[in-house]
């Protein structure tokens, strides 16, 4: 017997049981869907977090920071005279970034600079966490822009910001200490045409607002005493150049950060803690600012994702602290796997149930076409086409479940993302992601559970007596 007539008898018994068979599907289909969207969230985190990579230098990204001790900066070296002189632990430094420029492997090292500080806007205030990095490494991030937008200008006699679509919910009324988060309203600034006034000595900032009679310093005679005020910080002029594109409830690794060119935030810096230490910087034993200029890590791009390891070794073995977007990616690979077998493992159980149902469906088909299967076997029919034509029943109402199933699949995908959006549970991207081949997979796991279910059915159909089955009503 050929396979189009097994197949046309096979969808001809199915049409017969309409109702039964409806209801079999449908345990199908909600068990595929159930599969589907389970695993389509763990596929979502991950997919987010490959997109947040991709925001961070990619797959051959590596961070390199100082090496510390117990203590921030707790090792000095010492002069001649026994007098500390400064620290001794390993910084990042221009020198070590010409260093890791040198290395075997290495694409391109570039410094970062991360400071806090405060910006102004009439009646608000606010915190922003300021990285500087030169105009190669704003480029790497790959940073999404609102249209109109462009990166720092590295010859800008002023710093040009960068700033992130979540940094606005920073901002607060100073007087009242309420902002977005207390409100639910946003501070009335527009980043793209308001200035800003942006404080980097934040220690004198407040103390001129909070203590503006420092102390008291007598005169020379004794007899008086005068008041010496807390001298006001500086307020350094700043607009935004651009501002990262998405509202202000989307979230990717950008959204609370600002950028700007590293030179012209160093020089600044320079400028206005002249002959102090900069916040941040380290000293020496005795408070004096470091001869160097240290900075807060180097961004280092391999020329290939296999020489990874191999650099970060390296590097380590000169004394510093390496973490690279690869170790990142390994150790989130392993939740999600643990996550996604979970979330698997639970609509599994729905698709078991729907097998359990298959089985049945064919085991009371037999019952209904005894008679049928001995006319069958009488005439001929071999008991491989029988036990071919119970099986392609069992796997066409896999197929019809499994292909239903993956629709509504997408369906609810879509659902999901519309109303829990991935950036409102704190993840870049959508929620829930089916790629391709996952629906396919999911196709024929439900085809070859049908098959599973109707296996010991079809056995039973061979071993029906020829005889047996044509005597019996």
């Amino acid at each position: 017997m050929r396979w189009i007539d097994l197949l046309r008898m096979s969808i001809s018994s199915l049409r017969r049981r309409k109702l039964r068979t409806f209801l079999t599907v449908l345990g199908v289909v909600i068990g595929t869907a159930s599969i589907v969207v389970m695993i389509s969230l763990g596929l979502g985190l991950q997919q987010s977090m490959y997109e947040e990579v991709e925001q961070s230098g990619g797959t051959t990204s590596l961070t390199v920071t100082g090496k510390m001790g117990d203590g921030m900066y707790t090792s000095y070296s010492y002069g001649m005279d026994g007098t500390s002189e400064e620290p001794s632990q390993k910084y990042v430094t221009d020198d070590l970034i010409e260093e890791l420029r040198g290395l075997e492997h290495v694409k391109s090292a570039n410094p970062v600079l991360n400071v806090s500080a405060l910006a102004l806007k009439g009646r608000y205030i606010g915190y922003l966490d300021l990285y500087g990095m030169t105009p190669e490494e704003l480029k790497l991030r790959n940073i999404e822009l609102e249209p109109g937008g462009r990166l720092p200008d590295p010859d800008s006699a002023e710093l040009e910001l960068v700033v992130g679509n979540g940094v606005i919910t920073n901002f607060y009324e100073e007087s009242t200490g309420r902002g977005y988060w207390e409100t639910g309203e946003l501070p009335d600034i527009d980043f793209k045409t308001d200035q800003l006034f942006l404080i980097l000595d934040q220690d004198a900032y407040y103390s001129s607002q909070n203590s503006p009679s420092v102390g008291l310093e007598e005169n020379t005679g004794g007899e008086t005493g005068t008041v010496t005020q807390t001298k006001a910080p500086k307020k350094h002029v700043v607009h935004a150049c651009g501002v990262v594109a998405g509202g202000v409830d989307s979230y990717n690794s950008n959204s609370y950060s600002v950028f700007c060119d590293i030179n012209v935030l160093k020089s600044t810096l320079q400028k206005e803690f002249r002959g102090r230490a900069i916040p941040g910087q380290p000293t020496t034993k005795s408070g004096k600012p470091y001869r160097q200029f240290v900075y807060s890590s180097a961004s280092v791009q391999a020329d290939d994702m296999d020489h990874v390891e191999e650099l970060a070794d390296t590097i380590r073995s000169m004394g510093y602290d390496v973490s690279t977007n690869i170790e990142y990616i390994n150790s989130m690979k392993k939740q999600f796997a643990m996550v996604q077998g979970v979330l698997g493992g639970i609509g599994a159980v729905s698709l078991f149930v729907a097998a359990i149902g298959i089985t049945n469906t064919m085991m009371m088909s037999i019952y209904e076409r005894t008679k049928e299967i001995g006319v069958m076997k009488v005439i001929g029919c071999s008991l491989k086409n029988i036990r071919q034509m119970f099986l392609l029943e069992a796997a066409f109402i896999g197929f019809m479940g499994g292909v239903v199933g993956n629709i509504l699949s997408f369906i609810m995908s879509a659902a999901v993302n519309f109303v829990v959006s991935g950036e409102s549970m704190g993840v870049s991207g959508k929620l829930s992601y089916i790629p391709p081949w996952l629906a396919l997979a999911a196709l024929g796991f439900a085809v070859l559970v049908g098959m599973a279910a109707g296996y010991f059915p079809a056995l039973r159909a061979m071993r029906l007596s020829p005889l047996a089955a044509i005597r019996n009503e």
